[in-house]
């Protein structure tokens, strides 16, 4: 009999999932200043709760990744979104600081890792042959961030007509009512073949941390997670310091959120058809020469807008490319694993990019060096992607000549 879960109900119900978690993530900006009001804290409270939040999601995924591979992503899934929903009404309610920082960073953290990307992205992988694999992946990181747009906006209203209490109860119910979805996620991974697991987990890292190309691979991912978070937390600031009204940052906040749509979709179609690692490097390089260009420019609504757009083509792009890449050279067995050894990394270069943009403000008063430490990691990103052998490993070329 032919299960109900066909690739393109696996594609919608994780696509949900995506959108909402990520979204979810989104709207913490929003709360970090009536969280810290309300409480009498300084915003370094909350910063720290946001960043200990990154680091536990970060470090927690390749072992969540490696249990959904086995064993299967539902359990994990469900677990996540239900520590997640947790997190959030603990977060509602905390008045002390060590209440938010175990709500926010230890219960979201793991429950975010437990449903966010890897997992998912893993799953949605399996369900499909190579030929697909790439636009399924494009197409998943693309609705997934559209949570950037819808969440994001939804929680503002509840904020701003209530309570950032009210916001997060909102979004912890919308969390738990999305657990029914990840019977479409569930069961014991198998190959779009039907074959099933060949190789232990310790086989599995073993094999790719021999391989240059993924260490290479997972260095590039923090890149990525610097250049990207940094942004994300500091061009607001940065867009006030250089006289640009609030209107302006949350609209160039938006157009990111919107094109990052667009352009996951679009990386994700062309890593179908194109070399996966010329893409990512083409990627980080586009990254760096617009930042260059836009911090030596003068800084104008105009400038900035265009920047925003333009960024939010570059944005997750490296999500569909470098997950399918992870595919394509070791299969789809441990996939949630090995993507999640680099999503770790994009983890760590976040809290450095959002640490690192506070720190040296505060230090030398601009955001000049952050900003041009972003851009020569982008070309170094770049070079370190081009030797990268993306041609299957000898087991899975093996696999497919026996097979």
């Amino acid at each position: 009999m032919r299960s109900w879960r066909t690739p393109t109900i696996v594609l919608f119900c994780g696509t949900m999932i995506l959108l909402l978690t990520f979204g979810v993530r989104q709207t913490y900006g929003l709360l970090l200043a009536p969280i810290s009001e309300v409480n009498g804290w300084p915003l370094g409270v909350f910063s720290l709760s946001m960043a200990l939040q990154v680091l536990i999601w970060g470090f927690s995924t390749p072992i969540l990744g490696g249990i959904a591979d086995r064993y299967g992503a539902g359990r994990v899934a469900s677990m996540g979104l239900l520590l997640y929903a947790g997190g959030l009404w603990m977060m509602a309610e905390a008045t002390t600081v060590a209440e938010i920082h175990f709500s926010t960073g230890f219960l979201t953290g793991i429950g975010m890792s437990a449903c966010g990307f890897p997992i998912i992205l893993a799953v949605v992988g399996r369900s499909v042959g190579a030929e697909r694999r790439s636009l399924f992946l494009g197409i998943a990181s693309a609705g997934g961030s559209s949570g950037q747009v819808i969440v994001v906006p939804i929680a503002h209203y509840f904020i701003t007509g209530g309570s950032y209490a009210a916001a997060l109860i909102a979004m912890a119910i919308a969390l738990a009512l999305v657990v029914p979805l990840v019977a479409a996620v569930s069961g014991k991974p198998q190959r779009p073949d039907g074959a099933g697991i060949d190789q232990s987990v310790f086989e599995a890292v073993g094999e790719a941390l021999r391989h240059r190309g993924f260490v290479l691979l997972v260095a590039g991912f923090f890149v990525c997670g610097y250049q990207t978070m940094f942004i994300g937390a500091h061009l607001p600031n940065f867009l006030k310091e250089a006289d640009i009204g609030p209107g302006v940052a949350a609209t160039c906040v938006a157009l990111i959120g919107f094109f990052n749509i667009v352009g996951c979709w679009i990386w994700g179609a062309l890593g179908g058809r194109y070399s996966k690692k010329l893409l990512l490097a083409i990627l980080y390089l586009a990254r760096s020469a617009g930042i260059a260009l836009f911090i030596t420019l003068p800084i104008t609504d105009v400038s900035a807008i265009l920047f925003a757009s333009y960024t939010g083509l570059l944005w997750l792009g490296t999500i569909p490319l470098t997950s399918g890449l992870v595919a394509q050279i070791f299969g789809v067995q441990y996939m949630a694993m090995l993507y999640g050894f680099a999503f770790l990394s994009h983890q760590v270069g976040s809290f450095l990019g959002i640490w690192m943009g506070g720190a040296v403000r505060d230090f030398s008063g601009s955001y000049d060096a952050v900003w041009w430490c972003a851009v020569g990691l982008g070309f170094v990103a770049a070079a370190i992607h081009w030797p990268i052998d993306e041609r299957p490993v000898a087991r899975m070329t093996a696999q497919t000549s026996t097979g």
